[in-house]
């Protein structure tokens, strides 16, 4: 198969909720610095298709694709360089699930970590049944997962640590497939994990993240932003007392957006006894000023569906042109090709 001697990286977003800060930081600012180097091919796509697992709210999935495409447009996605496209547009990827679906072990799926949670939380409770509850959607995800990620052969995917099992789960079934096809047909993916990249803390102090309702969205107002700034959880002391800014998610927010430079100043205030009115005052004022420009364009992008659709549907287009020679290959080795 022609391919382009680029290095492929692949990057998915679940469609399942509104964008925030720890998703910035942890994985929508690196993935947009990767977008714009010339010797990369990145594919960025919504990953709406596994949004279904969670969230059985039409309007919620519509309007959380809506968002998610807007934030990534707003914040300076390359898409002339990088592939961007919906996962529910690439009909070749639920039929790629399929077949490596007849060639994954049930056993490999047994051991998914979202799985055997699941699986706990139900014997915890006493229930006579440990699946109950769990769709095949949940328990099959991460055969989705590997159809995302074989369809492109991508050599690197960029991940969070929980993720991990998942790409080496997607190696396990690629492997079988070229094993039991005999061929080369996948690529087997490495897993990129970002030692740098942060898990950012959320307004309680534990991890940010929708399941927590703890949350600073990306693009909320001014006013709103500044309000949420100022329910982060800091600690009792007073003015004038030293303070830790390694133990604190104020500080932590403020590092992930700020210069190296700026971050050594905000220690020594710190150090030298800042008051928390004060430090959560400056922390708004760096983010709203970070984040004033790109914020505009994401109103004007939520304003004009039809933009980000065409957009969208561009990506796409590129994605088929390879989608589609590689699923009549595949086909054809499995035996479901066209007869001449």
């Amino acid at each position: 198969m022609s391919q382009s001697p680029k290095t492929r990286v692949l990057t998915g977003i679940t469609t399942s909720g509104t964008p925030h800060l720890g998703n910035y930081v942890g994985a929508i600012k690196p993935a947009i610095e990767a977008s714009q180097d010339p010797n990369v091919q990145s594919f960025y796509f919504l990953a709406d298709y596994h949004s279904l697992i969670k969230c059985q709210d039409p309007k919620r999935v519509q309007q959380s694709r809506l968002e998610i495409a807007a934030t990534w447009l707003a914040l300076g996605l390359d898409t002339d360089n990088a592939i961007f496209y919906r996962q529910s547009d690439i009909p070749e990827i639920p039929e790629l699930t399929w077949m490596l679906s007849c060639v994954c072990a049930k056993g490999l799926m047994n051991r998914a970590h979202a799985y055997k949670a699941a699986v706990a939380e139900n014997e915890e409770a006493g229930n006579q049944d440990p699946d109950k509850g769990i769709t095949m959607g949940l328990f099959g995800y991460p055969v989705l997962m590997a159809a995302d990620i074989l369809m492109f052969n991508a050599n690197k995917v960029p991940v969070g640590r929980d993720q991990i099992q998942h790409i080496e789960m997607a190696r396990d079934i690629a492997g079988r497939f070229n094993h039991l096809y005999k061929g080369d047909y996948f690529t087997l993916p490495n897993a990129v994990v970002d030692e740098k990249s942060q898990v950012l803390g959320g307004l309680d102090g534990r991890k940010m993240s929708k399941s927590y309702n703890n949350t600073i969205p990306l693009f909320v107002a001014e006013k709103k932003l500044q309000k949420l700034v100022r329910k982060i959880k800091t600690n009792s002391l007073e003015p004038g007392e030293p303070k830790d800014p390694d133990a604190c998610t104020l500080f932590q927010i403020y590092a992930a957006f700020a210069s190296t430079e700026e971050t050594a100043t905000m220690r020594q205030q710190y150090a030298d006894g800042i008051g928390w009115g004060d430090a959560k005052n400056q922390v708004f004022e760096y983010l709203n000023a970070h984040l004033e420009k790109p914020r505009e364009r994401y109103n004007a992008l939520m304003e004009d569906p039809g933009h980000i659709e065409a957009v969208l549907q561009k990506g796409a287009e590129r994605a088929r042109e390879e989608t589609a020679v590689t699923m009549d290959r595949l086909r054809a080795a499995v035996g479901l090709g066209r007869f001449h």
